[in-house]
């Protein structure tokens, strides 16, 4: 596995990969890895003949500073983690790599970014966008992987290569949880022991809706997973939407599609924490 930190470098070894008709994969990552970008990894290296992972804490997808400043930077040991999964160059641009001119590009995939994270997080999507996109561009890869955690984001994703026409699969990769069901994340490293506790209540809740929906209106299942939250320690809800897996618009019965997804982001202490659960699939 080989480390490289400029564009330049990593089209040139590409370059030569692909004329020998080299199949490339793709996983974009923000750092401070864990299992579940793991099982991506894994997943791009057995079905192309090369992984490239990125690792790049994108500024523009945040709209927070203190944010920003405390995301887990774990360089060394994200590669430890990388070169067992089998990746073939991990791409760790720095900032001016990325940005060497401010990206003023505008990506708008409404209605789909402006519902839950597009509205609590402004600027959030256009961010993600913009660093993807950027990655697409660099690498040009045959497929790219992204984990279902980030449920809205895959959405967008998927819109933003249909609409500017990338000759690339998106793959979606499950869910990957703890044992005790906390969904993986790097943010779950912020979470003190009690607040890790606590933080068990959140796919706890989301796991019983799915039961309780079974017999119940989406309303009611609503109703339910927000008073579940509500009593629960610790936690405080931003929102809980379930809504219709391809147009992340809220519904109101479960015969309104066949495709209906629990998105929920809830506050932790000061971690934010994203989290769904599939009610119907297609």
């Amino acid at each position: 596995m080989k480390v490289i930190h400029t564009i330049k470098d990593l089209q040139a070894e590409l370059a030569v990969l692909k004329a020998q008709g080299k199949k490339v994969g793709l996983v974009p990552t923000m750092g401070a890895l864990h299992a579940g970008h793991a099982s991506l990894v894994k997943r791009s290296a057995s079905e192309n003949d090369i992984t490239v992972v990125s690792v790049f804490v994108n500024p523009t997808q945040f709209n927070d500073k203190n944010d920003l400043e405390k995301y887990p930077r774990t360089l060394d040991a994200d590669c430890c983690l990388l070169d067992d999964c089998g990746a073939t160059f991990v791409f760790a641009p720095s900032v001016d790599e990325m940005y060497p001119q401010p990206d003023t590009r505008q990506f708008s995939y409404a209605p789909l970014d402006t519902v839950m994270e597009g509205a609590f997080r402004p600027g959030h999507f256009n961010g993600v966008c913009q660093i993807v996109s950027k990655l697409f561009d660099a690498v040009t890869p045959d497929r790219a992987y992204f984990g279902e955690k980030d449920f809205q984001q895959l959405a967008i994703i998927r819109e933003m290569v249909h609409q500017m026409d990338y000759k690339l699969e998106i793959v979606g990769c499950s869910i990957v949880r703890e044992e005790d069901g906390l969904a993986l994340s790097s943010r779950n490293k912020r979470l003190s022991a009690e607040e890790r506790e606590n933080a068990l209540n959140i796919s706890r809740t989301i796991f019983k809706s799915h039961t309780f929906a079974a017999s119940h209106t989406v309303s009611e299942t609503q109703k339910m997973v927000e008073d579940a939250i509500a009593v629960a320690p610790g936690l405080r809800l931003e929102y809980f939407e379930i809504v219709d897996g391809n147009t992340l618009q809220k519904i109101s019965n479960w015969e309104d599609t066949s495709y209906a997804v629990g998105c929920i982001t809830v506050f932790c202490g000061e971690v934010r924490l994203i989290d769904n659960i599939k009610y119907k699939e297609f």
